[in-house]
Parts: structure tokens; sequence; C-alpha cells
């Protein structure tokens, strides 16, 4: 109650104790939600989501849900000024982060010959559903580039079926371009952002695209075709912007292209810093 206090929670487990310290100490907090609660969206001050959460409100998105569970999914009307829509996932990415990791991981990666493509794999989810016939794709296309790349780098998640890396390993795993990581050592994921010319991403993952897509290098996109739901909506707002394409196999990768950097993160503090002034208030860093 000593205030003023800012206030930030993610994730359903937070919503509930988010909204209590609102409740509880209106004049002297500030809370800001970041993802949808999809209810009661008053009770923070500001809400910080991906406006792919708000596909049930589309027209195509109404074609996919029945009318009594649209107020569960989301909320019934449009986001006002106190919702701040994202286009992907927050995370920490952005040019400083990257050259501050560029410097470090110098030694490992000044030499690798270039251009480098970085291939993220995630694994299936529930609305993204694939297997290893995606994997056969993948390494089939990876195949087909190789004489346009320097060296090609390959990432597993912890959500990567066996069946899924097994076949990208046997297929790639002793071509002397190809360095698949065994996920042994230090993560190389902040260093393969940093170095990277160019990324292929499986399309399961938001995150990981929306990391590759704060770069503003070329960011190729696998197995869009295999997802549904908002899913969908966030794939389809990236290729709009030019800032993804599909990967075939058919690309050349030492020909670049580029797009304004995703800055959702910054964008989104913007915003908060900006609400904190309008009642007076400043953040002490």
């Amino acid at each position: 109650m000593e205030g003023p206090l800012l206030v930030v929670a993610c994730g359903r487990d937070t919503i509930s104790t988010a909204s209590s310290i609102k409740r509880l100490a209106s004049e002297n907090a500030f809370v800001v939600q970041i993802q949808n609660p999809r209810l009661h969206l008053n009770r923070f001050d500001m809400v910080i989501t991906p406006k792919h959460d708000y596909y049930p409100l589309t027209p195509e998105g109404q074609k996919q849900v029945p009318w009594f569970l649209r107020s569960w999914i989301t909320p019934r009307d449009p986001p006002d000024c106190h919702v701040v829509l994202t286009m992907g996932a927050l995370h920490q990415i952005d040019f400083s982060s990257i050259r501050s990791v560029a410097a470090s991981w110098h030694d490992e990666f000044a030499h690798v010959p270039r251009p480098l493509l970085v291939v993220n794999i995630g694994g299936p989810t529930r609305n993204c559903r694939y297997g290893v016939d995606l994997a056969k794709q993948l390494a089939a296309s990876l195949l087909s580039v190789l004489a346009s790349c320097g060296s090609v780098r390959i990432s597993f998640s912890e959500r990567t079926p066996q069946k899924v890396s097994n076949i990208i390993v046997k297929e790639l795993g002793s071509n002397p371009k190809v360095y698949i990581w065994d996920g042994q050592g230090h993560n190389r994921h902040m260093g393969h952002l940093a170095w990277a010319d160019a990324f292929v991403v499986t399309a399961d993952s938001v995150s990981m695209i929306s990391e590759a897509c704060s770069t503003g290098k070329p960011v190729y996109v696998l197995g869009a075709e295999h997802c549904k739901w908002k899913f969908t909506e966030f794939h389809k707002s990236l290729r709009e912007q030019g800032v993804v394409r599909p990967f075939t196999g058919s690309e050349d990768i030492s020909e670049s292209w580029s797009y304004p950097p995703l800055t959702d993160t910054a964008d989104a503090a913007k915003k908060v810093h900006e609400a904190l002034a309008a009642r007076g208030w400043k953040l002490k860093v």
C-alpha cells in the first residue's frame, strides 16, 4: 500500500494474484497482465497480448468457434486502448542484445563459412500437427539449398520428437556443411540468432519465429500448412507484412532480403512508460 508499484504478471497462473493486487491497491499499483486473460480485462491497468488471440472475432474464426464458446475463448468486444496487441511473442532479443551476444560468440562463429543458415526445429502441438513427413520434407529441402549455403547449423527443441530428429540426423548428419547441435554444453541459441544470415523455423513455435523475426534477417517458415486456429492468423500476418516466407527448398540462401524487425517488446514497454507518465509516475531503473 506504500506504492506506487508496477506489477508485471504473465501467464494463466498469475491472473488471480495480479487482479487481486489491482483490487486491493488500485490507486498505488499499476498492473500489467501479459498474455490474454480471456475474461474481465478491466481488472488490469494494461493487458499485453498477441493480436492473434483475437482470432475468434475475425470472420474466419467465427466459422470455427461455436457462438457459445466465443466469449470464453476471447472477449466479445474488440480490444480498447488499455489492451496492447503485439504481432508475436515477447522476448529479450533486440539489436543491442544481439550485438552484445555476437561479441561473446565471436571465436566460434567468426570463421564459419557463409552464408550461415540456422535451422530451428520445434515439435508438433495441438494446433500444429506433423510428424516424420515434415521431417523428410525439411531434410529434402535443406539438401536442395545446400549449394547456396556456406554452412548450416541445426538445433532441436525439447519438444522435438525422437523420430523427427532421427530423420534429420540420418539425412544430414554426415554432410560436411552441416553441424547439428546435440544439446550438450552451452546453449548456442543466442549465438545462432546473432551470427546467422538466414533462418528456417518450423511453424509450431510462435516464440522461435518471433525471436528470429526480431533480427531483420530472412526467416523461412516450414509447415504452416499443418497449423490451424490462431496459428493460421499469426503466419498469415507475418507473410502479408513480408516478414517471413515459406521454405520450399528452391531458395538461394546467398540472396538476402530484409524487413523492419519486429520490436514487440520495446513497443509494449513504451506503452507502459506512457501510461505511467500519464499518472505522473516514472520508473526507476
